[in-house]
């Protein structure tokens, strides 16, 4: 049964989609089998894999809103073994066509369901928001990788999200766990970076990746030609640090295993 991880910060601009599609690419490369869920209305992780959101003719919303079978819009990615469920336009609606709807907050949950044996790991790409989407991924999922940028203000917000994961806990999904917070954005030469790392520790004592992303160039890029960083470049610096996520998350789950067998 997969696990299922959310990325989520109501912040944009963090790195959160490139993240979701580089830990799914590295995911399936080491062996796994992923299915990556594009949450967001705005489809950057459905178009940074080199789909036109346009014209998609069935996406997430056809699953959550309409009730058809998500089998039926599971679309094939470059990467063996790493499946995309798209977003389209007509995912804008669907925070309005929600609010109205019976177990309103449990609709992807149960899109998820269907599917879930068929794979080891579901990597949500959620909104930069904390609207009727956002909740429903985190309400499906088992744990939330929070992608936070090392600049200036990079903690602003953090305290309203872990609020709405209390919340989501509380009410909800009483199993939902906070994964680590994923520094992004990294560029070792700038004192200010070095500070927001330990400023992060700080706060996050134990709940911080080993793995930091570094500003890069070739991630900004990789995404305009519709591939992961897999695809694109897989010898810069860039992908170095999403494999070495995707080994740490892979390690994490074998420890996690292993504590639960004893």
């Amino acid at each position: 049964m997969a696990k299922i991880i959310s990325l989520v910060n109501q912040k944009g601009g963090v790195g959160k989609t490139t993240s979701a599609i580089n830990l799914a690419t590295y995911l399936a490369s080491a062996g796994k089998f992923v299915l990556l869920v594009d949450l967001d209305p705005q489809g950057n992780a459905s178009s940074g894999l080199g789909l036109d959101i346009r014209k998609i003719k069935k996406s997430l919303y056809h699953s959550m809103i309409i009730g058809e079978h998500p089998s039926k819009i599971i679309l094939r990615t470059q990467t063996f073994g790493h499946d995309l469920i798209p977003a389209s336009q007509d995912l804008a609606g669907a925070g309005i066509e929600l609010v109205h709807m019976d177990n309103r907050e449990f609709r992807l949950y149960n899109v998820l369901r269907e599917i879930r044996t068929n794979y080891d790991y579901i990597i949500i790409d959620s909104p930069p928001s904390l609207g009727l989407l956002t909740i429903n991924g985190l309400v499906a999922s088992d744990a939330i990788i929070i992608p936070v940028q090392t600049e200036y203000f990079a903690l602003e917000g953090l305290s309203q999200l872990l609020g709405t994961i209390d919340l989501v806990r509380e009410n909800l999904q009483p199993n939902l766990e906070i994964m680590g917070a994923l520094l992004t954005m990294y560029d070792k030469r700038n004192r200010l970076a070095r500070q927001v790392v330990k400023e992060i520790q700080d706060h996050f004592p134990g709940h911080v990746f080993e793995s930091l992303i570094p500003r890069s160039v070739r991630l900004a890029e990789a995404p305009g030609f519709g591939k992961s960083i897999l695809n694109f470049d897989s010898f810069s610096k860039g992908a170095r640090a999403y494999k070495n996520l995707a080994r740490e998350i892979i390690k994490m789950e074998k420890n996690e295993k292993k504590s639960f067998t004893v």
